[in-house]
């Protein structure tokens, strides 16, 4: 049996990004948490959720956030846990802010940031981590890395049987 993955977002405006994630972990059989807590807004709560999710089962923390993007850093300070990072885009800067907010981590504090909005990365990345316990997540991630390679090698072919592109 796998282990948990939490799903923290700074906004319900996240939640369009997040999809990405949350399908993908579900595609997987992976068991999700979906909450939303400010790191800024809510202190106490990220604080005490993090500091409960290993006890109460959880193997990956995936937290999005833009803007100031604060949340799966302060997730971060505390747990051990994995920690993931999706950077939102925000209107301002288009996520850069974000990217910027969640990469640049001190010593110590350690938080997989994956690209701005890149939710469904997040979700692979997560089931990538619970897959070294998890035989039957493994071999669904094998699957997956076949289908990608079979898609493309059509896609390949297709493009060589095409005469209009060698005029």
């Amino acid at each position: 049996m796998s282990k948990k993955v939490a799903i923290i977002m700074g906004s319900d405006s996240d939640l369009p990004i997040v999809k990405g994630a949350i399908t993908t972990l579900k595609g997987f059989g992976i068991t999700i948490e979906v909450h939303v807590m400010s790191a800024h807004r809510t202190p106490e709560q990220v604080s005490a959720f993090a500091c409960t999710a290993r006890s109460n089962d959880f193997g990956v923390i995936i937290a999005a956030a833009g803007k100031a993007a604060h949340l799966a850093g302060v997730i971060a300070a505390h747990t051990t846990l994995p920690v993931i990072g999706i950077p939102c885009t925000s209107t301002s800067l288009e996520g850069l802010d974000a990217l910027l907010s969640t990469v640049q981590m001190p010593k110590g504090i350690p938080v997989a940031t994956v690209a701005i909005d890149g939710a469904d990365n997040a979700g692979i990345l997560a089931a990538q981590i619970l897959s070294i316990s998890d035989e039957k997540v493994a071999e669904k991630l094998e699957k997956m890395k076949k289908n990608m390679v079979k898609e493309i090698l059509e896609k390949d072919e297709r493009l060589q049987t095409e005469i209009w592109w060698k005029m």
